[in-house]
């Protein structure tokens, strides 16, 4: 039963992607980006369809599973048969170009990637200067790579069969407390959200409580295994994303780079093992950036799909925790920002119009996510106790000392992040970024800038929260200052190879035309 409601889990999430996000010509890399995306897209999915049978009355899960996988393979069928009808774009390049480009004369994947590449490309590569990426360095990274990957599912595994409960706080008395009053509710399943059990926090959404009861509902019973599963699944496809999208966007290098920095960070694999929820927002707000720099890359022929699938990724992460509802504001301002920004500048220009498409496209994919949210706030939840007071949220405010206080421990914790024996890899990152600086050339990437300025906003947001929390401030910073930082780690290492990236790999060269420099 387990295997039936996985594989249903992984079907819906693959085909609520592919019937959105579809090619005639399959890119393998943007393939491979699917298939990262398919494990949490598919518990997300779980979670809201078990939601909406529990608000329903229904107890028959398995009806609403099979028919909505009927719905979402008709969807796809028809997208597919539509996507075959399309007239195909012709990308012809000279045979010079093709010598000349290390793509065609090299990975022969990389090849079919530039195949389907937008005819933009064509005028660049025809002066693009040969660069072939050293030998030893492909070799360096692939090996550590592997040696980081096989270390991290190894401590992984040892920490699920030491802790098959879970290990801290929040995982038995918060998460998995409230997938079993989902589960072992019955009628009565709304209690579990009430006043008399405040230390549960009953606001928190319900993405990760619900996808276990959905799994569980299988089962007939609450086994331990199945939120330690979830644990693994979440960490190691926000592993799997990192690389996949890093290896589309700048080549093989930096995605085996990026995915080594995060499998090597330990607090990474302990927390994902931990069935807490930060790994899983990690997810998705990893998901919503690499979807958002998909579209902007297919943005010259309206492939406007990964628009509504970040959109969907960001109600995913607050659907997760109420820290996603902060980076989903984070995103909207950036989006907006950076189109009225164009807008001012070149108002009849094809970019113009694409930002402003690419917003309206990432709102209504958030908008039913946020309208469940909504719901169960105002229905089911009680009231969190942080906004309670205003008064003293004011008081607060307007504190100096708690102030010093929460930048002292923001610095200490950029220096001691990530539990890393040696160096952390905040400061083997900032190092790196300031040696290359000299050599980076500006270069217009209106998704790096948009995503750049959420992380930024999200940061901001987190320091605000901690200074009207009505908890002691010592005690919040210690438990959970960390946790915070994780959310936005695996972005951070996106972001940043993506920002490095030109400067370093030969993929990225692609299409950039010494003329003017741009993509």
């Amino acid at each position: 039963m387990f295997i039936l409601a996985f594989a249903l889990c992984m079907a819906l999430g693959y085909l609520a992607i592919t019937s959105l996000w579809s090619q005639k010509k399959s890119i393998w890399s943007e393939s491979m980006i699917r298939i990262s995306l398919t494990p949490g897209f598919g518990l997300a999915i779980f979670s809201v369809v078990f939601w909406l049978t529990r608000l329903s009355g229904n107890a028959h899960v398995v009806a609403f599973d099979v028919l909505l996988l009927i719905l979402l393979g008709f969807t796809y069928a028809v997208q597919r048969s539509r996507t075959a009808n399309e007239a195909p774009a012709k990308y012809t390049l000279s045979s010079r170009a093709k010598m000349n480009c290390p793509v065609f004369s090299g990975n022969s994947s990389q090849s079919r990637d530039l195949a389907s590449a937008p005819q933009s490309l064509d005028q660049g590569l025809l002066n693009t200067p040969e660069i072939k990426p050293p030998k030893w360095l492909a070799r360096v990274s692939t090996a550590s790579f592997a040696i980081a990957l096989i270390a991290a599912l190894h401590r992984a595994t040892l920490r699920v069969v030491a802790h098959p409960h879970g290990e801290g706080w929040d995982a038995f008395a918060i998460w998995n407390l409230h997938a079993r009053f989902l589960f072992l509710g019955g009628s009565h399943w709304r209690d579990g959200f009430n006043s008399m059990i405040p230390w549960s926090h009953p606001d928190y959404p319900l993405l990760l409580p619900a996808a276990i009861a959905h799994f569980w509902s299988y089962l007939g019973h609450d086994d331990p295994l199945v939120p330690a599963i979830v644990g693994l699944f979440f960490t190691f496809s926000t592993l799997a994303l990192l690389v996949s999208s890093l290896v589309s966007l700048q080549g093989r290098n930096a995605g085996l780079l990026g995915g080594l920095a995060l499998a090597s960070t330990p607090f990474f694999v302990e927390q994902g093992t931990s069935q807490y929820a930060d790994v899983p927002l990690s997810f998705y707000i990893l998901a919503s950036f690499v979807l958002l720099h998909v579209a902007s890359r297919h943005n010259s022929h309206l492939n406007l799909a990964p628009a509504m699938l970040s959109g969907m990724a960001a109600g995913f992460a607050a659907w997760t925790k109420n820290e996603g509802l902060l980076f989903v504001s984070s995103l909207l301002v950036a989006q907006v920002s950076h189109a009225v920004s164009n807008s001012r500048q070149q108002d009849s220009s094809p970019e113009f119009a694409g930002n402003w498409r690419t917003l309206a496209y990432s709102v209504l994919g958030a908008a039913p996510l946020l309208f469940l949210i909504g719901w169960f706030k105002h229905t089911i939840a009680i009231p969190g106790d942080l906004f309670s007071s205003p008064s003293t949220m004011i008081q607060e405010i307007l504190t100096p000392t708690r102030w010093w206080i929460i930048s002292q421990w923001f610095a200490k914790e950029l220096l001691r992040f990530g539990n890393w024996w040696i160096i952390p890899g905040t400061i083997a990152m900032l190092a790196f970024y300031l040696v290359i600086f000299p050599r980076r050339k500006s270069e217009s990437q209106p998704a790096l800038r948009t995503s750049a300025m959420t992380l930024f906003l999200t940061l901001a947001g987190y320091f605000a929260i901690y200074l009207i929390t009505p908890r002691d401030l010592y005690w919040h910073l210690r438990f959970s200052l960390n946790r915070l930082f994780l959310q936005l780690w695996p972005s951070a290492i996106f972001l940043f190879f993506v920002l490095v990236g030109p400067q370093l790999w030969p993929r990225s060269q692609i299409g950039r035309s010494p003329q003017n420099g741009k993509l």
